[in-house]
């Protein structure tokens, strides 16, 4: 009988309707599926479109996590204990398609059924896996490697199946909040990035397979060669002094 329920089971399936303790929700651009520091009690499974995971520090300034696309899960905090609350705020980017999968639910079906525990394990190893190499990105790599590396992982580079041709919608602004840089650095690198035809962009942007071969290849141009002017001027001798007498 057990057998029998598992072999009917069918994970997409369960993940693209609506159901006991599972709700389909869809939202346009900015919409908000839930805000840091709300009560955590569900999990979401992005369907269609883009969304991203945002904080804010307590001195009130904003960062983008990370971009979710479909088939990622999102909000799974809720299930670290009791009365979690959420760590950060999920919000669509696009139009998207989300099902709302209570707490309840999530550890029932992860109980129940092997097939969708298998999957969702496969994800949390993927999203760490990911969640790590992005710290050695940040660690290790010029901004102009992390915003190359950004641009394939929106386009889909590395994932079965082909790349998307538009990645979607996103500002420079958000782009710099990912890598850790200033938005005027963005701006220079994705001119660059044009000049030297690894991209093209007109409102979207669009992803050409040279630059994932000179990322692999490690061959993107010397970024001392012609880096944007420094924010802070070089000190002066008067400056310097004054330095050493604060020291």
């Amino acid at each position: 009988m057990h057998e029998d329920q598992n072999r009917s089971f069918n994970t997409a399936t369960y993940l693209a309707t609506s159901g006991p303790g599972r709700t389909v929700v869809e939202g346009g651009p900015r919409a908000i599926f839930y805000a840091q520091g709300g009560f955590a009690d569900s999990v979401f499974y992005l369907r269609s479109g883009r969304a991203k995971l945002t904080v804010v520090s307590k001195r009130g300034k904003e960062a983008t996590v990370t971009l979710l696309g479909a088939g990622d899960f999102f909000g799974e905090e809720s299930m670290s204990a009791e009365d979690s609350l959420h760590t950060s705020t999920a919000s669509a980017t696009t139009a998207c398609e989300a099902v709302k999968i209570a707490l309840s639910e999530m550890r029932r079906v992860l109980h129940k059924e092997p097939t969708f525990s298998e999957f969702f394990m496969k994800f949390i190893v993927m999203r760490g896996i990911r969640t790590q190499a992005d710290l050695v990105d940040q660690l290790f790599n010029s901004s102009e490697r992390r915003l190359a590396r950004t641009l394939l992982l929106m386009a889909d580079y590395g994932t079965p199946g082909e790349p998307v041709a538009l990645i979607p919608t996103v500002t420079q602004e958000t782009l710099a909040e990912m890598i850790g840089t200033t938005r005027s650095r963005v701006s220079f690198f994705m001119n660059r990035f044009r000049k030297l035809g690894y991209i093209e962009y007109n409102g979207r942007i669009h992803v050409h397979r040279s630059l994932l071969n000179v990322v692999l290849h490690d061959e993107l141009p010397e970024e001392n060669a012609s880096r944007p002017k420094l924010l802070d001027p070089a000190p002066t001798f008067a400056r310097a002094a004054k330095r050493a007498k604060l020291v």
